[in-house]
């Protein structure tokens, strides 16, 4: 039972600290562009930065990875690693936003400006780091839930936001009228159909190369994860694992609200191939974890 409750905790721990770092760098990096005014080879400082993508992109990764801190810390704290499918998805889309970045930076900004220029400074964090650490963190600790086919489309919404904007504030307004500059180039270099036409497929496949890693690595730790649940309680009446569960959770939580593992406690029933339900599971869980606290607390009356 220690074996499952550590793998748990040790879930929760690598998700959360991989959230961590990549919100952290994304705070230095724009910190650095808030804080320098002038750029001689940038002009988009200061409060200007928000309109660059790359911002953008890396503050919508940084939140999206900052609400894993809550899910991860409280599977942490009640032994029960649970991310809603919502985290997962705008982690998802903020992942492939930034990676989106790193592509264009790499291939397209770096040829033109050199890739000294585009990886240094804040851009250092923007274009580089944020974006391989992010999209590491979904691929590897992001790890509970499978991303469908159809959530491929959610990381074109962000994308074809930004692409309307900046097409409206560069080509229909224009910089001589109080416009951005075209300061990515898309619509000086080429014709701006060029980049409009191949920016959403782009995204898109960024999104499936993504969603299929992160997938490949959830199946294995999913298989993995199965076969430590079936050596542990493959053939057990499950009823009394749930039992020893519970008095070992109460021992160690004194907490108002009972906090019932219900995602360990499904894996259990699942492998072990009895007849007990997970509602009934989940029945049997509270009552040893009432009875066990009842006679702790009346141990201590008698004290």
């Amino acid at each position: 039972m220690e074996q499952i409750l550590n793998e748990n905790r040790r879930q929760c721990k690598y998700a959360l600290t991989s959230a961590v770092v990549v919100v952290l760098c994304v705070i230095a990096g724009v910190t650095m562009n808030l804080t320098t005014v002038n750029d001689e080879n940038f002009d988009n400082m200061g409060l200007r930065t928000f309109c660059m993508f790359t911002v953008n992109s890396n503050l919508f990764a940084g939140a999206a990875l900052a609400l894993v801190f809550p899910f991860t810390v409280e599977g942490i704290r009640k032994h029960n690693y649970h991310m809603p499918n919502w985290v997962v998805d705008l982690v998802y889309m903020g992942v492939t936003a930034v990676t989106l970045t790193f592509l264009i930076s790499l291939f397209v900004l770096s040829p033109v400006k050199g890739f000294r220029l585009i990886f240094t400074g804040s851009r250092f964090f923007l274009h580089g780091i944020c974006p391989i650490l992010a999209a590491n963190a979904f691929c590897f600790f992001i790890s509970d839930h499978r991303v469908g086919i159809g959530e491929s489309f959610l990381p074109l919404i962000p994308v074809s936001v930004y692409a309307a904007l900046y097409y409206v504030m560069v080509v229909v307004i224009g910089e001589e009228n109080g416009g951005w500059r075209d300061f990515y180039g898309f619509a000086t270099f080429v014709p701006v159909w060029i980049p409009m036409a191949l920016i959403l497929p782009l995204t898109y496949a960024i999104a499936t190369f993504l969603r299929l890693l992160h997938n490949r690595l959830y199946d294995r730790r999913r298989k993995e994860e199965a076969e430590l649940y079936t050596r542990e309680f493959g053939g057990k009446d499950i009823r009394e694992s749930v039992a020893a569960l519970a008095r070992a959770q109460a021992r160690v939580h004194r907490l108002s609200v009972i906090p019932v593992p219900i995602r360990i406690i499904s894996l259990m029933v699942e492998r072990s191939g009895g007849d007990c339900s997970v509602e009934e599971a989940c029945d049997r869980y509270m009552e040893a974890y009432l009875a066990d606290r009842r006679k702790a607390l009346e141990a201590s009356l008698k004290k």
